[in-house]
């Protein structure tokens, strides 16, 4: 969440940032939910202390005839007293929740724009490939993976319903090859340390990393153990420090993860409903960091930077897109696209947003970090990338290798972990 103090000091200005991002949030509401805290506060505190210093009077006195009246009257401040602190429980609780209701603000770099079709393409690397490349029409992977018995979309809805789907042989293990593959290049390479988190966590994580109450509709929640599946390993990674003071040499923390991701895309509804561009469960493999504040913005830079090299490796053509207000989100304050070329389905997709949530997430979960030893602690940064997400990625691998023949070939970085193997062709599986 964003600060009560700069709402309060600075309203005009959240406001506009509002309206730059097109949407709205309870400024108003937060700004008297905020005067009477003040006010009630105020009013506690004076009875408080006429109490204490009552209690010392009384104390004090030998004749019970001079106490009891004022007993008698700090009984009726003790009622008070009481009422006041239920009141003020309320009007926390109601302020706590309004702020959850206000998304981060854009930082002064971001474009000023309504949607996604405002976006800014910063730099392409690599030219699309088009059937006058390849020599032939390119298939779309919904029509490739099925050929080559790697993908079954009818068993998945057997399974699970619309939006699942089923690897088999090759796909499966093409698949595993490049999670590893990414979580070695990101460790080896980029310095990032690898977790490996629960996929499902208790709702003040939820909280904490922003999900809640904005994306409710979209979470799968297993009511009876009150427990939420994670539609992105940023959740369970934000919270490994929650309720913690680091140390400024601690920073930047750099950690990689590995996670199943479950989302049940209610806000997609008719939305990319051919193949696996849009599902209710995929894999990722998630960077996260841990900034201090005057770095958080290079760190943001050098993270884009690292999820590009997954996509130069794997010599597929990418773009880079800034998001402009409008597309920004609920949760960051700048945000990068990168979009992979997938040509048999003809569109740029996306295979990883880079953010910068600055000190919002951090706030929410309490994560700190001392500027030097003994200084007072200040809200530490927060970013997180893709790098990549599946299983746009192999969408991008199934259409840019494919051959004539209906194979693919692996790609090269790919091939120690796939045991050699050099081309995917058909998979015949005894199912």
């Amino acid at each position: 969440m964003i600060d009560l103090r700069y709402i309060r000091e600075h309203p005009d200005e959240v406001k506009e940032a509002l309206r730059k991002l097109h949407t709205e949030a309870p400024i108003d509401d937060i700004l008297q939910l905020d005067s009477d805290w003040r006010e009630i506060l105020g009013e506690l505190e004076s009875l408080r202390h006429q109490r204490r210093v009552a209690s010392k009077e009384i104390g004090q006195m030998d004749d019970q005839d001079q106490r009891q009246p004022l007993i008698d009257e700090m009984r009726g401040v003790g009622v008070r007293i009481a009422d006041l602190e239920e009141r003020l429980r309320d009007v926390e609780h109601r302020l706590q929740q309004a702020l959850y209701q206000v998304p981060n603000l854009p930082h002064e770099s971001v474009p000023i724009g309504a949607d996604e079709s405002e976006n800014v393409v910063i730099r392409q690397e690599g030219d699309p490939k088009t059937a006058e490349d390849f020599g032939f029409e390119p298939l779309p992977h919904w029509e490739l993976g099925p050929r080559l018995g790697i993908l079954d979309f009818e068993r998945g809805a057997k399974l699970s319903g619309s939006r699942f789907f089923v690897m088999f042989g090759l796909g499966s293990r093409l698949q595993r090859a490049l999670i590893q593959w990414m979580l070695d290049f990101h460790i080896e390479k980029h310095g990032y340390n690898e977790v490996y988190p629960p996929f499902v966590v208790r709702e003040e994580c939820m909280w904490g990393a922003g999900q809640l109450p904005k994306f409710i509709d979209n979470i799968y929640h297993d009511v009876e153990d009150d427990l939420w599946l994670i539609g992105t390993g940023e959740i369970p990674i934000t919270n490994l420090h929650r309720d913690e003071i680091l140390e400024a040499s601690e920073l930047p923390k750099k950690y990689v993860a590995h996670t199943p991701c479950f989302r049940r895309e209610k806000f997609s509804a008719g939305r990319d409903v051919r193949g696996i561009k849009r599902v209710h469960q995929f894999d990722k493999v998630e960077m996260y960091k841990f900034t201090t504040p005057e770095s958080s913005y290079e760190e943001l830079e050098s993270l884009l930077d690292d999820a590009e090299d997954i996509c130069r490796a794997l010599e597929i053509p990418h773009r880079v897109s800034q998001m402009v207000t409008g597309d920004l989100g609920f949760i960051a304050a700048k945000k990068y696209d990168i979009e992979m070329w997938a040509p048999g389905s003809g569109e740029w997709l996306e295979v990883s947003s880079c953010s910068n949530c600055e000190a919002f997430q951090a706030r929410r979960a309490e994560i700190r970090y001392r500027p030097k030893p003994g200084a007072k602690p200040e809200h530490v940064h927060t970013l997180n990338g893709s790098g990549l997400a599946l299983p746009r990625t192999m969408i991008a691998i199934l259409e840019n290798y494919q051959q004539a023949d209906g194979s693919v070939i692996v790609p090269e970085v790919l091939r120690s972990r796939m045991g050699g193997v050099e081309i995917i062709k058909l998979d015949v599986i005894d199912v």
